[in-house]
Formats: C-alpha cells, sequence, structure tokens
C-alpha cells in the first residue's frame, strides 16, 4: 500500500514539474509578444479537454494566440509573464485588435472569395 501512494506522489510531482515547465515556456512567448508589440493585454478562454487559448492583444492592435494544456497553466503563464487580464473579451478589448485583408479574407471565407476554410 505504500508503493502505490509513493508512486501517486512521484507521478504527482512530475505532473506538476511538466505544467510549471510549460507554462514557463508559455511565459517566455507571451514576454516576446508583449516585447515586440510594445505591451500585450490577455484573456483566458476554456476550451474543454484540449485546455486554455491565451488570446493576446499587443498595445499595437496586433493579435494572436496560445493554447495551454489547462486552465491552471494558461493562468499560471501569465501570472509568470505579468501582463494584465480581461475576465471578457468585451468590446472595449476588442477594440483594439487592429486586423488585416488576411484575417477578413478568412472571416469571409469564399463569400467574398477568400482562402476556403476547407
Amino acid at each position: 500500500m505504500a508503493e502505490t501512494a509513493q508512486t501517486q506522489q512521484t507521478d504527482d510531482s512530475r505532473r506538476a514539474a511538466r505544467a510549471e515547465r510549460k507554462a514557463g515556456k508559455l511565459a517566455k512567448e507571451i514576454g516576446a509578444f508583449a516585447e515586440a508589440h510594445g505591451g500585450a493585454e490577455g484573456q483566458l478562454a476554456y476550451l474543454g479537454q484540449v485546455g486554455a487559448r491565451i488570446v493576446l492583444v499587443g498595445a499595437d492592435g496586433a493579435w494572436g494566440d496560445l493554447v495551454a494544456p489547462s486552465y491552471a497553466v494558461a493562468e499560471r503563464a501569465t501570472e509568470k509573464a505579468g501582463i494584465t487580464m480581461h475576465e471578457e473579451f468585451d468590446g472595449d478589448f476588442a477594440a483594439r485588435v487592429r486586423t488585416g485583408p488576411y484575417e477578413w479574407s478568412r472571416m469571409a471565407g469564399i463569400q467574398l472569395g477568400g482562402p476556403s476554410n476547407g
């Protein structure tokens, strides 16, 4: 019985260490995005079993996203990166996003002659 408990503790320790490493990698990517775009703010979106999406909006209006394996890892990554987080992707926050021709053609899809989604 003691071996089972010890094995469980070892597995939990490994999972925690792996999650912390992933959060560190994501934090570096967030930091690089923020540096390249004059700062950044973000919002987290739960994706179910896939994890969580970290949506980033730079001070210059550029945007990007990252996917973390869990909501907890995403939260930890944004904490480590030290960016301002928003509860919702509301109108004021969304208004900061600057999209270009590529995004518009992808959103419109084949209705406007843009690339198809397939």
